[in-house]
């Protein structure tokens, strides 16, 4: 069996920036167990898959262990993918877990309208701030799974040096620390380590809570945000009633042939 993968850093204009994804455009459905493997053998933070559906594509993501319900930046990737290989198009839909999911593309910008997640404000959780090994102003719940820790400042952010094997112990599949930038409106960074990635370098999906809550904090619907890992990312966010936009450029790093002996 011979696929079709590329490989894109989403949310940068810079190869070895951003957040890489690889994207698999397919005929028909392997299975979920290749599917899998094949996300465990390339080891990124998401390899995203797309089957086409009439107008739109059905798309799913997968971590090196799990499927996931929603992912921004694997998202951004297919449609760059897409694009590439029809230039002509501009508007991508995608039938995903969390429901249609579209993509609009501006030239080199990419615009991904996503649900907003609901947020919950929660108490204080010393396991985290240990977890973390930093002060947490304020705790809440975004959706059902993560939790946002605002920090300080930004440099608490930025220094951040978690305990991963402690995080992993704690109730959240995802954890974003943030917190007001000095050059942006927020700045963050996201751990999943439940899901096999430690630190994930530009997290789309975590903005669909970050959005809302830095929206109500700082009293403005249209915002900068940069996620502050090694690769570093920056986006541009805005809140529209219950859905969020973010914005950003991707670029191409490599594509070829997956070869596999399905057997195997």
């Amino acid at each position: 069996m011979k696929l079709p993968f590329y490989i894109v850093d989403a949310f940068t204009s810079r190869v070895f920036h951003g957040n890489p994804a690889a994207v698999c455009p397919l005929d028909a459905w392997p299975s979920d167990a290749l599917m899998q493997r094949i996300a465990a053998e390339n080891n990124l933070p998401e390899t995203a898959f797309l089957v086409p559906e009439g107008t739109h594509w059905h798309l799913r993501w997968f971590t090196p262990l799990v499927e996931i319900e929603l992912c921004g930046h694997a998202t951004l990737a297919s449609a760059l993918v897409l694009a590439l290989r029809n230039p002509t198009l501009n508007q991508f839909r995608f039938h995903t877990l969390s429901g249609e999911l579209t993509v609009t593309r501006e030239g080199d910008l990419y615009t991904l309208d996503f649900p907003v997640r609901e947020l919950t404000p929660l108490a204080t959780h010393p396991a985290l701030g240990a977890a973390l090994g930093c002060h947490v102003l304020h705790l809440t719940q975004s959706g059902h799974k993560h939790a946002i820790a605002e920090l300080e400042n930004e440099t608490a952010v930025r220094t951040c040096r978690p305990d991963f094997a402690a995080l992993k112990a704690l109730p959240w599949s995802g954890i974003n620390i943030t917190a007001r930038g000095s050059d942006c409106d927020f700045v963050s960074r996201f751990f999943a380590p439940k899901v096999g990635v430690d630190e994930d370098p530009v997290t789309g999906s975590a903005h669909c809570g970050l959005t809302p809550y830095w929206a109500a904090t700082l009293g403005k619907t249209r915002l900068n945000a940069r996620q502050l890992s090694a690769r570093g990312g920056e986006l541009t966010c805005e809140l529209r009633g219950a859905r969020v936009l973010m914005s950003g450029s991707g670029v191409l790093y490599s594509q070829g042939t997956l070869c596999l002996d399905v057997a195997s």
